[in-house]
């Protein structure tokens, strides 16, 4: 299935080869077939290694020698020459080496022409908590996320309607009423199955939402809680990782609009849980949006550590772990966790376009789901499941900051009124295709 990180691989290839890519991201979400596609497609020669099944190259990188010794043994423990010159190598789940990650220096430095792309599981967790020396400046790192809204349109082979979302986004004209609907329904979907590419595929092979097979998602959820006992100090702290990630679905529906320990357990306490917290977010599979006290530039100058959210990295994942029907959601049905799934979509819409996630609240409680920063300055973002209008706390903030504009992000068509921008749920993806 096509994806967006395949213009990042391209652009590497055409500006920075001799740099080696490292590509971070949480299981499950596609990094190994993406780059075996690119490596085919865009290279005369290409050299997959895995290092789950080759343990003879961890043990070559682990020994006392030189570098360039250890390549030559590695080719003898493939078993043929490597013509770097027109080979990528593609060094996978390369988190189970210290010593390989670090000698991507000598392959960056090296006047032989290496093409090396790696990539593992929670290999964020590792560059984390390095103990070796880390190749600093000699790697370019990428992020990459589950599939966002548009890669799923993509993968349900409705990419045609993506041009006029963009035009309908940027000139606040309405989408015909029709296609607005149609998208709305593809929007509820991606809803049940989230952008994990099994899922997706599941989809499409069913074509019917309801016959999709749920364990799919829930299996990935039992995976990633058996992660949580990987690369770390000590048995407490996956019990911990475990203890914060299950109680996420959950807090996002807090009055106090903040995660809280205390509804882990009733004695635990930041300084518990912090490398915990750490942990899964170097994991990728949650993502923090930073509490701000002040709404001036830069928006990180004013983040209070004590007080943020945290989201799901999947919307899917989220959906499955409260054991919501798909039948209501496709439906539409009212019930209190609708908003806490929309925020969470659009948290994992952002976070394709943005690097960081901000919140504010002010005082007596108006809240805004998030804000981004962008050519416009400071723009807040309302979140809405369905068509409600009421924007008391946008309309606090408005007064109070004085935005160029705001954006409204419902069930609602495309508009502009009273400054505020109104985008479709299903439009989130173009929120910072533009604006910077």
């Amino acid at each position: 299935m096509k994806r967006k990180i395949y213009e990042k691989l391209l652009e590497w290839k055409n500006t920075d080869i001799s740099t080696p890519l490292m590509i971070v991201g949480a299981r499950q979400i596609g990094k190994t077939y993406v780059i075996d596609e690119f490596c085919r497609n865009e290279f005369q020669n290409y050299e997959y290694i895995n290092l789950l099944n080759n343990k003879d190259i961890i043990n070559i990188f682990h020994e006392n020698i030189n570098v360039e010794e250890k390549v030559k043994k590695m080719e003898l423990a493939i078993g043929h020459t490597i013509d770097y010159e027109n080979t990528v190598i593609f060094f996978d789940e390369i988190q189970e080496s210290e010593e390989l990650i670090s000698a991507l220096k000598y392959f960056c430095e090296s006047k032989t022409a290496y093409k090396i792309v790696c990539a593992g599981s929670l290999l964020g967790v590792k560059i984390n908590r390095f103990h070796s020396s880390f190749p600093v400046g000699k790697v370019s790192i990428v992020t990459m996320y589950p599939m966002n809204f548009e890669e799923f349109l993509w993968a349900m082979n409705y990419e045609m309607v993506i041009p006029e979302i963009e035009k309908c986004y940027q000139e606040n004209i309405q989408m015909s009423k029709p296609i607005h609907e149609k998208l709305l329904n593809y929007y509820r979907m991606f809803l049940c199955t989230g952008g994990m590419p099994k899922m997706v595929l599941n989809l499409k092979n069913k074509q019917n939402i309801l016959e999709v097979d749920k364990s799919v998602i829930s299996n990935i959820y039992k995976e990633y809680l058996m992660d949580m006992n990987k690369y770390i100090t000590n048995v407490n702290e996956g019990i911990k990782n475990e203890a914060i990630y299950n109680s996420i679905s959950t807090q996002l529906a807090n009055t106090s609009k903040k995660f809280q320990y205390s509804k882990i357990n009733n004695n635990a306490r930041k300084r518990d849980y912090n490398d915990s917290l750490n942990w899964l977010i170097s994991s990728k599979m949650i993502l923090k949006s930073n509490y701000v006290r002040r709404i001036e530039i830069p928006l990180k100058a004013y983040v209070d550590d004590d007080y943020f959210k945290l989201y799901l990295s999947d919307v899917g994942l989220l959906v499955s772990n409260l054991e919501i029907r798909f039948e209501d959601i496709m439906l539409n049905k009212e019930f209190m966790y609708k908003g806490v799934i929309a925020e969470n979509y659009v948290a994992t819409e952002l976070i394709h376009n943005y690097e960081t996630l901000y919140y504010w609240q002010s005082e007596n409680k108006a809240e805004i789901d998030f804000l981004i920063y962008n050519k416009d300055g400071i723009i807040p973002i309302e979140v809405k499941a369905d068509t409600n209008n009421n924007s008391k706390s946008l309309n606090i903030f408005i007064e109070k900051f004085k935005p160029k504009y705001a954006i409204r992000i419902s069930a609602k068509n495309f508009g502009f009124e009273n400054n505020i921008k109104s985008v479709p749920l299903y439009a989130t993806f173009c929120i910072g295709k533009s604006e910077d």
